[in-house]
């Protein structure tokens, strides 16, 4: 298993389908996480890291069931301040962005539909910023 993961984080499972492709067509040496609401990125979170692998990069969306991206991601980073933290998302208002910024260190915002060039440099960049 690989050291390195990248959590994907959406209530639909054609856009997670989506991600998982995208990002392990680009990023080979990393394993590509999904969860298809908070509450299960916890439970892949907590398991990963319990058998000493730690997650790098969550990507994540806005609107989902039962607790919303930005809540989720200041959450993660009250926990694991160092995990580079982007929305994706078609629906978030402009206060729930500034609010991640702010309380949970967000990296970037993409907006959907989104172009996997601009995911993939999205990635990178957060990566090479650590």
């Amino acid at each position: 298993m690989s050291e390195k993961v990248i959590l994907c984080v959406d209530d639909e499972e054609i856009v997670l389908n989506s991600l998982r492709e995208q990002i392990c067509d680009h990023f080979e040496d990393y394993q590509c996480e999904v969860a298809e609401s908070a509450q299960e990125a916890w439970e892949v979170i907590d398991e990963l890291f319990d058998e000493g692998v730690n997650v790098l990069v969550i990507v994540s969306d806005w609107l989902m069931p039962g607790m919303k991206g930005d809540e989720f991601l200041v959450e993660v980073h009250k926990k694991f301040p160092k995990i580079i933290k982007v929305i994706l998302t078609g629906q978030a208002d402009e206060e729930a962005i500034k609010r991640a910024k702010e309380e949970a260190n967000l990296y970037s915002c993409l907006r959907k539909p989104w172009h996997v060039e601009d995911l993939i440099k999205t990635i990178h960049s957060g990566l090479n910023s650590r």
